[in-house]
């Protein structure tokens, strides 16, 4: 472990995970801004076998998303609505893009 990795870091290629000082630290926030994501349900930090929370790179987007929300003054529980919200919709749009390719592959004719 360097200097720079003291926060310490799985090496897992499947699934690196992050400590809460670490991935603070990528996001230019506090752990307690981690904190009140979890309160507000919008990400639950893994355990590791010592009980510390880790975070994973899915994570730590969904965290950079709500930070962005947050810097721009939405208060931290609206933004972790909008993007449950925006998770939905995106959801939604790839449900809908494969209902009309099934469609469209079982009636080729009805796309033109």
């Amino acid at each position: 472990m360097t200097a720079d990795d003291s926060y310490g870091r799985l090496d897992d290629d499947d699934y690196p995970a992050y400590t809460m000082g670490r991935a603070a630290e990528m996001l230019g926030t506090t752990p307690n801004f981690l904190r009140a994501l979890g309160d507000a349900r919008l990400i639950t930090p893994l355990r590791s076998e010592g009980g510390h929370r880790r975070y994973s790179r899915y994570q730590l987007r969904i965290a950079a998303r709500a930070r962005e929300l947050v810097d721009q003054g939405t208060p931290i529980e609206a933004a972790c609505r909008i993007i449950v919200l925006e998770d939905q919709l995106e959801e939604a749009q790839r449900i809908n893009a494969e209902y009309r390719r099934t469609a469209e592959s079982a009636n080729p004719t009805a796309a033109a």
